[in-house]
């Protein structure tokens, strides 16, 4: 194949990373204006101290301790660090569901 044919195929695919970032990111912004940043953030707060799966625009999933809710922003114990998130980016906030003998039902780790 010609070489300009791949530079064309890679410009193509950075132009459409780019734009799904930039509607995430436009999604967000017409969140603020609207002003459901504070009902997100009251109803965050009943998550303080839970075990709980962020869901965000871009897609990433983040798991781990709800620590605390402040302002604009979630802080997150992982296992390996603790993450501030800001809440203008956060779509979803589902608590960590347990088994019938208490125990943790973790997607895609092993039982404890």
């Amino acid at each position: 194949m010609n070489p300009a044919i791949y530079m064309i195929l890679v410009v193509l695919f950075v132009i459409a990373i780019t734009k799904e970032k930039n509607e995430a990111y436009l999604a967000a912004k017409i969140r603020r204006k609207k002003g459901d940043k504070n009902e997100m953030l009251e109803l965050a707060k009943q998550f303080i101290g839970k075990e709980c799966m962020i869901y965000m625009f871009s897609g990433t999933q983040i798991w781990g301790l709800l620590e605390a809710v402040s302002g604009n922003a979630l802080m997150i114990r992982t296992d390996k660090a603790a993450e501030v998130i800001n809440l203008d980016f956060v779509v979803r906030i589902r608590e960590e569901p347990r088994g019938k003998k208490g125990k943790k039902n973790r997607c895609n780790r092993s039982q404890e």
